[in-house]
């Protein structure tokens, strides 16, 4: 059975670090057997088609090894089904709609959230700054954008993000990550 993913790619294209090659991409992803590939902005995100069986953590780390192979330096990914990306920007606890894209991000997780893991933040000292947990991922309210956001430094503290994958998108990104995976 077919399946579409999104493809979110951690931490490349930044400062000219860690470069990748959205055509590259797409060729890495045709190479290992995917299929109608399609890539989205310079910051990793892509969209691809497959028949494997594999889970998204499988089809992650051979996108991975994949990555490495190629351009020499290990990038973490994260693979994500369509109806998952939907879900998740269904569940918004923020009013999406009203807001710009840079205002609400979507930190992408490669586990649940540990609720206890964010305990320790004191919401009220970042306000009107905010945050909520959701299913492998954590909604991001940010009036001034992510660029001056100090609570999204207390978020991504060691503390409180240890052992996990994550990776943001804007809400710009999220939702046109979902109109993607329904394309086909």
């Amino acid at each position: 059975m077919t399946q579409t993913y999104a493809l979110l790619l951690r931490g490349i294209n930044v400062s000219g670090r860690r470069k990748v090659p959205m055509a590259e991409l797409r060729t890495c992803l045709e190479e290992l057997g995917h299929r109608h590939v399609r890539t989205y902005l310079q910051s990793g995100n892509a969209v691809f088609t497959t028949d494997s069986t594999a889970s998204e953590e499988a089809l992650a780390t051979a996108i991975e090894d994949a990555i490495e192979a190629r351009f020499g330096f290990r990038v973490d990914c994260l693979v994500r089904d369509g109806a998952y990306l939907a879900a998740v920007a269904e569940a918004c606890p923020f009013p999406a709609e009203t807001l710009e894209g840079k205002q609400l991000h979507a930190i992408y997780l490669s586990g649940a959230a540990d609720p206890e893991r964010f305990a320790g933040i004191d919401r009220e000292a970042y306000l009107p700054e905010d945050f909520a947990l959701g299913d492998r991922v954590l909604y991001l309210h940010v009036p001034g954008g992510l660029g001056t956001s100090r609570l999204a430094d207390a978020i991504s503290r060691p503390s409180t993000a240890r052992g996990m994958v994550a990776t943001a998108r804007n809400w710009n990104t999220v939702r046109k990550l979902v109109e993607m995976t329904h394309e086909d």
